[in-house]
């Protein structure tokens, strides 16, 4: 449950087709921001444990298309496109995902960067099209676990070039 929907004691219309996860970093918004901008920073930490990612394109806009395969550590390769579909430097990047443009199953994904202290609460809320394939997503394919392992992945590769800045 979000603080709004805390709040205000109300769940959102949508909860029942959500994953929704976060993590606080410790590393400026717009360094973690930037993480997400261009595909040299992308490929050093996209996804979950083990797994590496190939860009066949990638343009960071609205409308723009990162286009990729993602590589299990088992050797199953997982064709992936995102199209961006909202960008509010440093505070906002929403965007469609699926396997292809044409994909019925993609699901929207909102990410929101807020201060936290010296660094930077990222909060990844997923609305899928069904129930059914938010729980496929969370029990076949481990979304939450693998989202829990993504944001760690770009925390670690953050705060390395944190403190690489700030030693340079």
């Amino acid at each position: 449950m979000t603080g709004a929907e805390q709040e205000t004691g109300t769940e959102s219309a949508t909860a029942d087709r959500e994953i929704v996860i976060s993590r606080v970093i410790d590393a400026p918004r717009e360094l973690v921001f930037e993480a997400f901008t261009e595909v040299r920073h992308l490929s050093r930490w996209w996804g979950p444990e083990g797994f590496t990612t190939t860009t066949r394109s990638f343009e960071f806009r609205i409308g723009g298309v990162w286009d990729f395969v993602m590589h299990g550590p088992d050797g199953t390769d997982y064709s992936e496109w995102i199209t961006w579909t909202r960008i509010v430097p440093p505070e906002r990047i929403e965007l469609l995902h699926g396997e292809s443009p044409d994909d019925p199953n993609a699901f929207e994904s909102v990410l929101t960067f807020a201060p936290n202290d010296a660094g930077t609460r990222i909060v990844m809320r997923t609305v899928f099209p069904t129930r059914q394939l938010r729980d496929e997503a969370a029990e076949k394919y481990h979304a939450i676990e693998a989202g829990q392992q993504t944001l760690a992945n770009l925390a670690a590769y953050v705060t390395e070039g944190a403190r690489k800045g700030a030693q340079g």
